[in-house]
């Protein structure tokens, strides 16, 4: 089985042990060639341990704006271990960097405006997530200049290009994340892949899992047609049936998912993300933990 012949259908209904192979595959890895070699003496065999997650915080933006520092102590309370910001609610990054601490979490990325990472105003974009502790810059949408044509496409990837370079030097990474509109078909290509397709391995694809199957495709081939570059992921539930269902409640299978993640995606980075409540916020972001949590799910 390839990539090509993946449906979504064989994204939600798949066993991950299926998809696994798959991504071996796809790697050149051939089944169970991990089995069949003599483990190495001396050291000594890792025990998996249970996949962590960070929140967007867009997912509760309502209860930031209202009480930021309790909002950060109910989702640290959760069992959540990181967060990514999309906005700072006026705060100065020593600030936002000191309520962090406080609730012992950590920043794993931060959604940022393209606008900020251009011209004089990098410098400040780069110096406020050293503070915070954070290495990925995501752009979370594009304006339509950006993404107009096939062409605009090709250099906002040239763009991205110049901006990875810009900011490695600092230890970080430009991304971008996805909704629909880059899984439909633009002079004959998907614009997803023809920015992804022209961007180098420094560029994150932050792959959210819901929007990509609601712009009409299946997100998984992705993980390992551009291997490594999902270093950040968004978990988003996705159902036809049931447009308010929690993560674990939806039609994805997220064992595959995961699978797939650490098979091929290079993922370090699980954040959940919820906009869509049948109950208040908050109470839907940690349903969707306790479900995620209830997966076993190791690394």
């Amino acid at each position: 089985m390839t990539s090509q012949n993946v449906s979504r259908r064989g994204f939600v209904a798949a066993g991950a042990g299926a998809l696994a192979m798959i991504a071996s595959a796809a790697k050149g890895v051939p089944q169970n060639e991990a089995a069949r070699r003599p483990a190495r003496q001396g050291t000594a065999q890792r025990r998996p341990r249970q996949l962590q997650f960070g929140l967007q915080l867009y997912s509760v933006r309502d209860d930031c704006s209202k009480d930021l520092p309790g909002t950060l102590a109910k989702v640290a309370a959760m069992g959540y271990v990181a967060v990514e910001f999309a906005g700072y609610y006026g705060r100065t990054a020593k600030d936002m960097r000191k309520l962090l601490d406080d609730n012992g979490l950590t920043c794993v990325g931060t959604h940022t405006g393209i606008d900020t990472l251009l011209g004089d105003n990098l410098a400040a974009t780069i110096e406020y997530n050293q503070i915070l502790g954070n290495k990925f810059l995501i752009v979370p949408g594009l304006a339509e200049k950006y993404r107009s044509s096939r062409k605009a496409w090709l250099d906002t990837a040239k763009l991205f290009n110049e901006l990875a370079a810009k900011v490695k030097p600092q230890g970080m990474l430009v991304g971008y994340h996805n909704h629909s509109v880059e899984f439909q078909p633009m002079d004959g290509e998907l614009p997803w892949d023809t920015f992804y397709g022209n961007t180098v391995a420094d560029v994150i694809m932050q792959l959210d899992c819901g929007n990509a199957c609601h712009g009409g495709v299946d997100p998984l081939p992705y993980l390992y047609k551009y291997e490594g570059r999902a270093r950040s992921v968004h978990v988003k539930a996705f159902s036809k049936k049931d447009g308010k269902a929690l993560i674990g409640e939806d039609e994805i299978n997220w064992k595959a998912f995961f699978a797939l993640c650490k098979a091929t995606g290079g993922t370090e980075v699980y954040i959940v993300e919820h906009e869509s409540y049948a109950y208040p916020p908050l109470e839907c972001v940690e349903r969707c933990l306790k479900n995620l949590q209830a997966m076993r799910l190791t690394v």
